[in-house]
């Protein structure tokens, strides 16, 4: 498995991909990615380690993501990254936080002294569809609300109950509402939830211009950001 990449287009950074404990909310119906979680902190530690050394300074934003929350790493590992932090100079983080962490966001600013942009994992403004369908436990209830704590959601597109409208929607408030958003094809998994391969031909067809858009990182691939497998 890659965990470590330099992504050189929009916003330039590296990113790293570390092991951590198990999501605190863990109970999204579409993520199978409790592979990559453990419970033994040494060996966390140990791998975190060996993937932070690769991290050269290359340029002022530096990524960190992990199969849940930043707020899952072991202290340790925390530990370790606030030095590359401060050993490279990084003026901003990239990292993800679930709703259920919306409150203590500026407490982990704090403890890694840095400018953290903070992603969330909505997967779609239709709030039957992320909370009875995807079980996302995240139940804002407009984007403002969202804005209060996020600077930049993540959005699922191309799964089975989803429709076009629901879609194009969710595009049109990531492209005129946020900063930086990502938008994530969805991809075939181990979970109940599947992918519509007749709505992403339409998704591609329809949005392969957001390609161009300098504030939204499309992943056509789940692979893209070139971490994972």
């Amino acid at each position: 498995m890659e965990r470590y990449n330099i992504i050189t287009e929009k916003f330039p950074r590296e990113i790293v991909l570390l092991k951590s404990r198990p999501c605190a909310y863990g109970k999204c119906t579409f993520c199978d990615y409790i592979g990559d979680n453990s419970t033994n902190i040494a060996e966390m530690n140990q791998l975190n380690k060996e993937v932070l050394s690769n991290v050269k300074g290359l340029y002022d934003t530096f990524e960190v993501i992990n199969s849940g929350n930043i707020f899952d790493l072991p202290k340790e590992t925390l530990e370790m990254i606030k030095l590359k932090l401060s050993e490279h100079e990084f003026k901003k983080l990239f990292a993800e936080a679930h709703w259920i962490f919306r409150d203590h966001l500026d407490k982990m600013r704090q403890r890694l002294d840095i400018d953290i942009m903070f992603k969330t994992g909505v997967e779609s403004f239709d709030y039957d569809f992320r909370e009875k369908v995807l079980k996302k436990g995240a139940p804002f209830q407009s984007v403002e609300e969202l804005k209060k704590y996020f600077d930049s959601p993540c959005i699922m597109v191309g799964i089975k109950g989803q429709t076009k409208d629901m879609i194009r929607r969710d595009i049109d408030i990531v492209l005129n509402q946020f900063n930086h958003a990502t938008v994530n094809v969805y991809c075939e998994n181990t979970t109940i939830i599947k992918p519509d391969a007749q709505l992403k031909e339409w998704f591609y067809d329809e949005y392969k211009w957001l390609d161009d858009v300098k504030h939204l990182e499309v992943l056509w691939n789940k692979t893209d950001f070139g971490v994972g497998d």
